[in-house]
């Protein structure tokens, strides 16, 4: 399960997020391309935009579920979606 306190800072501010445990698989940024990006310097993924549709919001939902080492987390308790 990720870690908020992992929160890697490249990602936008809200809801979904990565942390450090990222192995850089690209499972996130082919399921959800308009929500996740990668850090090439570094070789991991972040969010860089949070989902602004109802469809988007299912395909990171599904990244979040897909991801082999669960560093897609879900801040639900975060007012910014």
């Amino acid at each position: 399960m990720a870690e908020i306190k992992d929160r890697l800072p490249d990602n936008t501010a809200g809801r979904y997020y990565v942390d450090r445990s990222c192995i850089d698989c690209d499972v996130c940024r082919d399921t959800a391309p308009a929500n996740f990006t990668r850090n090439d310097e570094n070789g991991y993924s972040f969010v860089y935009r949070q989902p602004q549709t109802a469809d988007e919001k299912l395909l990171c939902d599904e990244a979040l579920m897909a991801c082999p080492v669960e560093a897609i987390g879900d801040d639900s308790a975060s007012k910014s979606e």
